[in-house]
């Protein structure tokens, strides 16, 4: 019996209810079968409600599982490399409430720069917990008693020293995470996948027809790093210009000057967008 296996076992043994985080990024048939066969009352778009509501269709659920016997199930149990989602059990807990306390993490910071922090995806949630110290994993974890997820390499599991409702911390310390370069990247450009599909679907269709929509979109994350544009606003500057220009790249004028910091490169750039699209006088 492997780490998941006996997880779900003492769950089974305390009469605790199973739930399924279910990344929905590559697991569409997944989501789909499972959808059908759980019925709508037990599961719940993640994004309703939040910020990110329109990418909420195509994005993550919450599903309330009576066994993971399922066939989907244990296909995605086999293949955790899939990076699919995590499951958590609970004690009497209503799945509304549940989503309702995931709602409230799903999007981080203050307008003009939210963010989506995707905790349905096990390597963030991995990450999260290996930073945290576990009396901090009630404000994470609220109402759920206990997760199961695929991290490093291995299966691992957290029980949650407090279950219950904990009101989001004013500073999330999961949100002071360490991020690796390489994984950085890889959040930026799905989470720029996910927006540019749903807020610019008709730019990204004609760009489909002409290029590897990844990789233009991995080459200009990999731009914004080389330039030091990391703000959401420089990150979001480049990428939907850049569907509007012909062959979808930078002019040549918008290279860094030589001794120009990424702040006055990127006014300078900006200030020539506006002046090209007739936004300023001249």
């Amino acid at each position: 019996m492997n780490r998941v296996e006996q997880w779900l076992h003492e769950q089974r043994r305390v009469g605790r209810n199973l739930f399924l985080m279910l990344d929905t990024d590559g697991q569409s048939e997944a989501r789909t079968a499972l959808a059908a066969d759980v019925g709508t009352d037990q599961f719940r778009h993640l994004y309703v409600g939040t910020a990110a509501e329109s990418l909420a269709q195509t994005g993550p659920l919450l599903l309330r599982i009576d066994t993971a016997r399922h066939p989907v199930i244990q296909t995605l149990l086999a293949t955790p490399d899939r990076h699919w989602g995590w499951l958590a059990s609970v004690e009497h807990v209503d799945l509304e409430v549940l989503a309702s306390h995931w709602r409230e993490r799903v999007v981080a910071g203050e307008r003009p720069n939210l963010a989506v922090y995707r905790v349905h995806d096990n390597r963030v949630l991995g990450r999260a917990l290996a930073h945290l110290q576990p009396e901090q994993y009630a404000a994470l974890l609220g109402p759920i008693s206990s997760v199961c997820y695929w991290h490093a390499g291995q299966w691992n599991v957290a029980d949650n020293p407090d279950p219950g409702e904990h009101p989001l911390p004013i500073d999330p310390p999961w949100l002071q995470t360490p991020i690796p370069e390489l994984i950085y990247a890889n959040v930026l450009f799905d989470n720029a996948r996910r927006y540019l599909v749903g807020e610019h679907t008709e730019a990204m269709a004609k760009l489909a027809e002409q290029l590897d929509v990844d990789e233009w979109l991995w080459g200009l994350i990999q731009l914004t790093h080389l330039w030091g544009w990391q703000l959401p606003e420089q990150v979001h500057f480049l990428l939907t210009r850049c569907l509007q220009l012909p062959g979808y790249r930078p002019a040549k004028s918008w290279l860094p000057k030589p001794g120009e910091d990424p702040a006055a490169h990127f006014e300078r750039v900006y200030q020539e967008a506006l002046y090209w699209q007739g936004e300023v006088g001249g």
